[in-house]
């Protein structure tokens, strides 16, 4: 991208606002306040478009379809009198067509809009602070208001002998010129499930191994349904294990672990960490500038987005807020209105919808079981398995289920859960409820349409205060 910046010698451009980061919060920020009459500043460094498009949601995703496809092909069995088989033909045209869709959406959704706004001017350069303002290409940038969305990036964590292993992370394996056949996922979480199950379908022999359990965030009846999934494609699991060390030699990584008080080794072709992002922080001068952070490095901001320096405001996964693309470009919406219109709107994901892109899908928005207990709720719980859902039933595919939580007294929906195929389209129904206080007795009496997999939801519902077993079609 070209550096607009005003050549030397002529008057320098005051900004009523300053945006370091070029990804999807930054542009949030900056479209945002261009559409509010702002003169903006929009700094970047490196790839425009930051990790969704470039490493981030768009690559996996279109990966882990792909897998979906092959899996979909295999399981046509499930189907009497139906046969199917699929395979990898040529990873490296699947690669391919992979970077054609990243660089046709980069194109389209970030450097296309930058002319369409008056009021952006894109900076190429690394932009830190001074502790009076911006400086980029060591020139100082006159701001009223600073907005930093400098994103994160995968974390590696502390195990010993890591630093001498070629190891991959999330971005690394999804260009891989040749598939591996062996690969040890080090990590549970969304990312680690994701791309374990995504590999397992291309035809690697995958070993997850993590801390916890698969997926803690989710609900233990989710976490244990989905590993048993993962089991039944091959993917073998090693859940609340201690990582003792790991090497590489010629015939592959091999991570030492303690697992239930056994020492054991695991040796693959690859290593993939995938434990969490850490936030792009370290060259921003926020020592200097006197902006606090929090253990993991991120900015801590309030719940209007402000950092501990007044006029500087953060958004998105530099922050120690939510590591969701949607949230960070949704809190970059509120920093860029708070420092143009005086701080007025508040964070709120109260009902934040979250979705991890295994399959089954698993969705969730709202509170678990546990954290209603621990905010004091007396609860009733329903646990719908997919088994019990029609649309299920005729797909030949009852893998999952639908958890919900409701207060005990009154029956207000608190929140709840789904894994099940494209259980991601449904959650944001309940989404709906939880945001306009529905009980779960005003959802279990509403009109569903038959053979939808939304139509668990009011199976779920009705399921708090009766058995839906005993229920025809359609009853209720």
């Amino acid at each position: 991208m070209a550096d607009h910046r005003v050549p030397k010698g002529k008057k320098e451009t005051v900004y009523d606002l300053a945006v370091i980061g070029a990804g999807s919060a930054g542009f949030s920020a900056a479209i945002t306040a261009a559409e509010q009459g702002a003169n903006v500043a929009l700094i970047g460094h490196g790839t425009i478009g930051g990790t969704c498009v470039n490493v981030g949601c768009v690559p996996s995703k279109t990966m882990i379809r792909a897998a979906e496809a092959l899996h979909g092909a295999r399981a046509v069995r499930r189907f009497p009198g139906l046969s199917g088989d699929a395979q990898v033909d040529d990873w490296r045209s699947l690669i391919a067509a992979k970077d054609d869709l990243v660089s046709e959406l980069r194109q389209k959704k970030y450097i296309n809009l930058l002319p369409e706004y008056d009021g952006i001017t894109y900076l190429e350069g690394a932009g830190r602070l001074d502790g009076a303002g911006v400086i980029v290409r060591d020139a100082p940038i006159t701001a009223g208001k600073i907005i930093i969305a400098t994103g994160g990036r995968p974390s590696v964590p502390p195990i010993p002998g890591i630093e001498k292993v070629n190891y991959l992370t999330s971005t690394s394996l999804l260009d891989l010129i040749d598939l591996p056949e062996s690969l040890i996922v080090v990590g549970g979480g969304y990312v680690g499930a994701e791309l374990a199950q995504m590999m397992g379908r291309m035809g690697v022999d995958v070993t997850v191994i993590c801390r916890s359990r698969l997926l803690p965030q989710a609900e233990p009846e989710v976490s244990a349904a989905l590993a048993d999934v993962f089991r039944s494609e091959g993917i073998t699991l090693h859940c609340g294990i201690a990582y003792n060390a790991c090497r590489e030699d010629n015939t592959g990584v091999t991570i030492c672990a303690e697992d239930g008080g056994k020492l054991i080794e695991l040796t693959a072709e690859r290593l993939l960490i995938a434990t969490g992002r850490a936030p792009n922080a370290e060259r921003l001068g926020l020592a200097e500038a006197g902006i606090t952070q929090d253990a993991r490095g991120a900015i801590i901001v309030d719940d209007r987005m402000r950092t501990s320096k007044a006029g500087i405001y953060a958004a998105g996964d530099v922050t120690n807020r939510d590591q969701f693309v949607y949230m960070a470009a949704y809190g970059a919406k509120l920093a860029a209105l708070n420092a143009l219109n005086g701080d007025t709107l508040f964070y709120d994901n109260e009902v934040m919808p979250w979705v991890a892109f295994t399959d089954p899908q698993v969705a969730g928005v709202g509170m678990t079981e546990a954290e209603a207990r621990q905010r004091g709720f007396a609860v009733k719980m329903s646990v719908v398995l997919l088994e019990q859902v029609p649309r299920a039933l005729a797909a030949r595919d009852t893998r999952g289920l639908v958890k919900l939580v409701a207060d005990a007294d009154g029956g207000l929906l608190l929140g709840g859960q789904i894994l099940a195929p494209e259980g991601s389209d449904s959650i944001q129904t309940l989404a709906l409820a939880l945001k306009f206080g529905m009980t779960a007795d005003a959802l279990g009496e509403m009109v569903f349409p038959y053979l939808t997999t939304v139509e668990a939801l009011k199976l779920a519902a009705q399921g708090i205060r009766k058995d839906v077993s005993k229920l025809s079609c359609c009853a209720g």
